[in-house]
């Protein structure tokens, strides 16, 4: 039985009232562990143990703060596997996956801000004829808050934790209470590593509970979230009227747009992981494909010949997909794929719960795509967060631009064309954050990340998220010549 324990002023602990949450394996659908049910008792108690911490870790030298976060990285990198299976345990993806992907970006997280904050430098501005000079520092704010999501847990728990560290902040943080073990683990690498008590805590709990006691701790002066738009605009309403700072990377309902000039083979691989990586539970995946007429039905042909070639099963299995998150999530799954047929969809393939023998119980579902007709259908608008794709064709760049656009998200886009003009056009044109073009998640640390309109608010990445964990301070000197 796997126990999660909240991680406060350096140690380990129960939560203070002792109740506790059941975890669930998503593979069995069976109990395994249990974390606690944190309070805004827990969060006022990791928030004064970081508060103390942040009057030493702020003064300390860079060359020791990266010190640290080098060595988290390397403990990191040392854990692969027993971090991996808890990952894979944990949220019913893919072992492989989350021992090439997940984890190993981990460490590359604790890595890059570990290097990046000795690169971060300070900017001065001399007004030339006035004998006055400039300089802008920029400080760590104190105590920031880091909420992160279930779909790549330890990938994105990092992606927060490791920025605002390096920046010279104190951290009170809370894991998606479906996936608390890995952060859990990671816990116990800091006091390994030998990161000084209160600098990160840890608190597990439910959003409703440690979540909101963390967004409306009036002390804690910046909110770093990961997840649902509306869980996003929630915390919005109560952290904007308390001045703090805020950075929401949010959902996503990407376009995957395919002209008749890409490379077919490459694309027809990346766009079948796009579209299914992670049980399409990454907010990235492209779960909208636009199909360029002239080879619409061979795609369609050759895609869906792919899909049902893929196996689903125990992620400690050689399979493709693993389980989705929960039971509950499965059917919000279910019942859009139900939808997307009631209102014209044609199921291509998929469209139910996989049946793996090993595991009955456990929460799988079939790689689904769902040809459509409307681009403005509620499957096309709505983001599913599942392994389900739909596909349509589309006559010229206006309308595809068009169709794109259209949806309330604006998170990332995918580009297939070598034409280099149009890439350009696209690039302009489409509403995202990100646009990649005959690729997919080639992600660089150094570049900003985030999405606009529904997707979210503010960049994380290389010095935009170190720019989010500091406040910038002018200084003017005027001097005699």
């Amino acid at each position: 039985m796997a126990q999660v324990l909240n991680y406060i002023n350096g140690t380990l602990q129960h939560a203070l009232s002792g109740e506790r949450l059941d975890n669930i394996e998503p593979a069995t659908g069976q109990i395994y562990g249990s974390l606690p049910q944190s309070s805004d008792n827990d969060v006022a108690l990791a928030f004064q143990a970081a508060k103390n911490a942040f009057i030493t870790w702020r003064q300390t030298t860079l060359e020791q703060r990266s010190a640290l976060l080098a060595r988290i990285a390397d403990l990191i990198d040392e854990n692969l596997e027993r971090l991996a299976q808890a990952e894979s345990k944990d949220s019913g993806k893919p072992l492989s996956l989350a021992k090439t992907i997940d984890i190993p970006r981990a460490s590359s997280n604790f890595r890059f801000f570990a290097h990046a904050l000795t690169q971060f430098s300070s900017e001065a501005h001399e007004s030339v004829g006035q004998n006055t000079i400039n300089f802008t520092l920029r400080h760590p704010i104190g105590v920031v808050g880091c909420i992160s999501p279930w779909n790549l847990p330890l990938y994105l728990f990092t992606w927060k934790i490791a920025p605002a560290l390096a920046a010279g902040n104190t951290v009170v943080a809370k894991p998606s209470e479906l996936t608390p073990v890995t952060a859990h683990l990671l816990a116990e690498l800091c006091q390994q590593a030998g990161l000084p008590a209160g600098v990160l805590n840890i608190v597990h709990g439910t959003g409703a509970s440690a979540g909101q006691a963390i967004i409306a701790h009036p002390e804690i002066k910046a909110i770093s979230f990961t997840g649902g738009t509306a869980t996003g605009a929630h915390i919005a309403k109560v952290a904007a009227p308390m001045l703090k700072k805020l950075s929401l990377e949010l959902g996503g309902k990407n376009p995957n747009i395919i002209f008749a000039d890409c490379d077919y083979p490459r694309m027809l691989e990346i766009t079948l992981k796009s579209s299914f990586a992670n049980q399409g539970q990454i907010c990235l995946c492209g779960s909208r494909i636009f199909v360029e007429r002239s080879i619409y039905a061979k795609f369609k042909e050759d895609f869906v010949s792919r899909v049902t070639q893929l196996r689903v099963g125990p992620p400690n299995h050689e399979v493709d997909l693993g389980a989705v998150i929960s039971k509950e999530h499965r059917q919000k799954i279910l019942n859009y794929i139900d939808l997307a047929q009631n209102q014209g969809g044609l199921l291509l393939c998929g469209g139910n719960k996989a049946d793996v023998p090993q595991h009955p119980e456990g929460y799988y579902l079939e790689p689904t795509v769902i040809e459509v007709n409307d681009h403005l259908c509620r499957v096309n608008q709505e983001e599913i967060f599942g392994p389900v794709v739909t596909i349509m064709p589309f006559d010229s760049e206006a309308q595809v631009i068009e169709m794109a656009n259209s949806v309330p998200y604006g998170l990332s886009a995918s580009l297939w064309t070598s034409d280099l003009d149009r890439s350009m056009r696209f690039g302009q044109q489409l509403e995202s954050g990100i646009v990649w073009v005959n690729t997919w998640l080639n992600r660089d640390l150094r570049t900003p990340f985030g999405g606009v309109k529904a997707s979210g608010v503010g960049r994380e990445g290389g010095f935009e998220a170190l720019r989010f964990f500091t406040e910038p301070k002018n200084i003017c000197i005027s001097y005699k010549p």
